[in-house]
């Protein structure tokens, strides 16, 4: 059972209320997503790009397996990107020191800087957007971001 927050009613929760309210959830991260990303010139990192780097620059460097896994996607999907990234200059691959028929890839200066400017453009328009939300719809975005990262993790 849950309760209503703002009536402070008890109610129960049917699959139909879960399966509209992921419906709606997926709606609008999407939408969400898609601003943001159409926000950036073309020829700029993709998403799937920036989530390495970001993973890499955040946890330090990883194998290419460890990255697809990581970051839910197969092998060959995660090659493709991190080739990408290599040629840009944005991640450097090396021998793993431990055993060198491994490779560890690690982000470079380069793309610890296009990481910053990435999220400095988007932490910007998320900004002036939220300026003109009240503070309690502000407070009630913060309180659910504990839960979309667990709901992120564990998708």
């Amino acid at each position: 059972m849950k309760v209503d927050g703002e009536a402070g009613r008890e109610h129960t929760r049917g699959p139909s209320d879960t399966a509209r309210l992921a419906s709606d959830l997926r709606l609008a991260v999407g939408r969400v997503t898609r601003r943001l990303r159409q926000a950036h010139a073309v020829g700029d990192v993709t998403l799937s790009g920036v989530s390495v780097l970001a993973r890499l620059a955040a946890d330090g460097p990883d194998s290419p397996g460890s990255l697809a896994e990581l970051e839910r996607v197969r092998p060959q999907a995660m090659a493709s990107t991190l080739a990408v990234l290599e040629q840009r200059g944005l991640v450097s691959r090396a021998p793993d020191a431990e055993d060198g028929r491994r490779a560890v890839v690690a982000v470079t200066d380069e793309g610890r800087a296009v990481l910053a400017e990435r999220r400095s453009e988007s932490v910007q328009r998320l900004t002036v957007v939220l300026d003109e939300f009240t503070a309690e719809e502000r407070a009630t975005l913060a309180s659910a971001l504990p839960l979309l990262d667990r709901l992120a993790e564990e998708l």
